[in-house]
């Protein structure tokens, strides 16, 4: 028996030659740039970004809006405020239980003095840094750049110019005494004034 040779196969076919000689990775983004650039063109670029500033001054106007509807409030103390009676500061002593919340001491005077009560402002007449009370030494004393003040408020040591000010006091209906730390008294020949110096 024969054996009968089967069928020969054709041979596949080849791959059409490409026109052109291949293309680089380099060559193949640019083509996929052009893509987007098809995609995304000028005109769509310029109308985003009209969209975009639009929008932008549209949320400044309404920022400015709500601004406009929400009070102004500030957090510092008031400036005229009332610190309680006479008979409640000690004579001769410098009382400074309202230097932190309102920069001021309270000073009364011992009956030889006169027995009145003053308010001196906290702050060091050179460059407004806050002075300390230094018992031991009977001064104010700046801790920036050691200017010193006496009891009363009169410079004597150190570049502060001129003496320590006084505040305003005036006795209220309540029988406290009122302060306002907004008028001030310079020059020590205002200080005997009633509204520098309570006599109690």
């Amino acid at each position: 028996m024969t054996e009968t040779p089967a069928p020969a196969t054709p041979p596949a076919p080849k791959p059409p030659a490409p026109k052109g000689p291949l293309k680089s990775a380099q060559q193949v983004e640019v083509d996929e740039s052009k893509v987007w650039n098809l995609w995304f063109t000028r005109r769509e670029f310029l109308t985003l970004a009209a969209w975009g500033a639009f929008l932008a001054g549209l949320g400044g106007s309404l920022m400015a809006l709500l601004r406009y509807f929400i009070p102004n409030v500030t957090y510092d103390p008031p400036s005229v405020f009332k610190i309680g009676k006479p008979e409640e500061y000690m004579a001769g002593v410098v009382d400074e239980r309202w230097k932190k919340k309102h920069r001021v001491w309270v000073i009364r005077d011992t009956p030889s003095q006169g027995g009145g009560l003053f308010v001196i402002f906290a702050r060091c007449t050179h460059l407004g840094c806050t002075p300390n009370w230094l018992e031991g030494q009977n001064k104010f004393k700046c801790p920036c750049h050691g200017s010193g003040f006496r009891r009363a408020g009169i410079n004597f040591e150190g570049p502060a110019p001129r003496p320590l000010e006084r505040c305003k006091v005036v006795l209220a209906e309540d029988g406290q005494v009122l302060v306002d730390v907004n008028n001030r008294f310079k020059n020590p020949k205002d200080w005997t004034k009633p509204e520098a110096y309570l006599k109690v």
